[in-house]
């Protein structure tokens, strides 16, 4: 059987390397921490649901030291009055993909991936692989080129500072 993902990053003549990892050190922080990749080359694809009738969704791909603007940037751009980030179960559902490894590569081309513009900043951006088990090290041109992508201003924005 063909790997999907795979042959959406050949498809896009990507420049990528597969980085196999230990499934439980598939979330960012602990992938980063065991690896040696930065928080700020690291990006999360995190699929959002509009609360209408159909739901709506889409796959935002922000850096991993920012967060996804649910309440304003994303609630608009999906035209619904709720926005929330979809659960574990819709996001395997709509992907075929398990939490820690999703990916923007791979994805049914009716979902949009909606990419913060600080991504396009990185050289080079480590995401999910399509499984807990590996990670794409990736330019994050190849993110843009996807069929449905479009690079958003402020999907993400910095959190909070801690006390």
């Amino acid at each position: 059987m063909t790997d999907p993902v795979i042959l959406a990053l050949d498809e896009l003549q990507a420049d990528y390397d597969i980085v196999d990892c230990d499934p439980d050190l598939a979330d960012t922080v602990q992938f980063c921490d065991r690896y040696g990749y930065r928080l700020d080359e690291s990006a999360n694809a995190i699929l959002v649901v509009g609360k209408a009738d159909p739901r709506v969704y889409a796959m935002c791909v922000v850096l991993a030291t920012t967060q996804i603007d649910v309440n304003k940037v994303v609630r608009k751009k999906l035209g619904v009055k709720k926005a929330s980030f979809a659960s574990p179960e819709e996001t395997t559902q709509m992907t075929g993909m398990t939490l820690g490894g999703v990916t923007p590569f791979g994805l049914p081309g009716t979902l949009p991936v909606w990419i913060d513009s600080k991504v396009m900043n990185c050289q080079r951006v480590i995401v999910g692989g399509g499984s807990r088990n590996r990670k794409i090290y990736v330019d994050p041109r190849s993110l843009e080129a996807l069929p449905s992508a479009d690079v958003i201003e402020n999907l993400a924005k910095q959190p909070p500072a801690s006390t």
